[in-house]
């Protein structure tokens, strides 16, 4: 019942929430360092980067009727940092390939938001059903001890009883005047047949 505490280090919990501004912050000095490399102002580059966006975006899409949310939403962010690289590539200045990261940032965490979101609904659906299932163990639990704790008080109880009975039938049939006969025609249980299996 007893489970260890585990508390977790401030950075692995921070980690994942600045994976998105990290993915489109590489993303851009990437293409910057395409741009001083001979991407700036190349039609050629900037057509191959708008194909590549065109195709993961048409990928997602068909990925999305197929009902495969993860793969699609993959492919979406894929098209859109093949974008982001695309303009920032073939731009000469800074403005607007930080306008684009700052763009695609935005959206990167609302849609991170959103998983993010179901991840913490069902991890807390799945602790309440595991709460329930203790309580519902633990109730069960304690029932059958209360009941295994009566049985064995009822049974130290007729064990005492007998052992008692049969101490004062003993008691009894060693008193002087005794007589088996009276207490037999009274019609009470045969002392003397008790007595003899006790003594045997």
């Amino acid at each position: 019942m007893n489970e260890p505490i585990i508390v977790r280090h401030w950075l692995t919990t921070a980690a994942p929430k600045a994976g998105p501004a990290v993915a489109t912050t590489t993303v851009l000095v990437l293409a910057r360092i395409w741009n001083a490399n001979g991407a700036e102002h190349s039609v050629g580059n900037a057509a191959l980067m708008a194909v590549l966006a065109t195709g993961a975006a048409a990928g997602g899409t068909s990925l999305a009727r197929a009902g495969e949310p993860t793969l699609a939403a993959t492919s979406y962010a894929v098209s859109g940092s093949l974008a982001l690289a695309g303009v920032a590539g073939y731009s000469d200045g800074l403005s607007l390939p930080l306008l684009l990261w700052a763009l695609a940032t935005v959206l990167a965490y609302c849609f991170a938001a959103r998983h993010w979101r179901q991840d913490r609904r069902e991890a807390l659906n799945y602790e309440r059903h595991v709460s329930e299932r203790r309580q519902e163990h633990a109730h069960i639990e304690r029932v059958e001890t209360i009941r295994a704790t009566t049985q064995i008080e009822v049974a130290r109880t007729g064990t005492a009883y007998t052992e008692q009975l049969a101490q004062a039938l003993i008691t009894r049939a060693a008193l002087p005047g005794f007589d088996f006969k009276a207490v037999e025609a009274a019609g009470l249980p045969d002392l003397s047949s008790a007595n003899t299996s006790k003594e045997r």
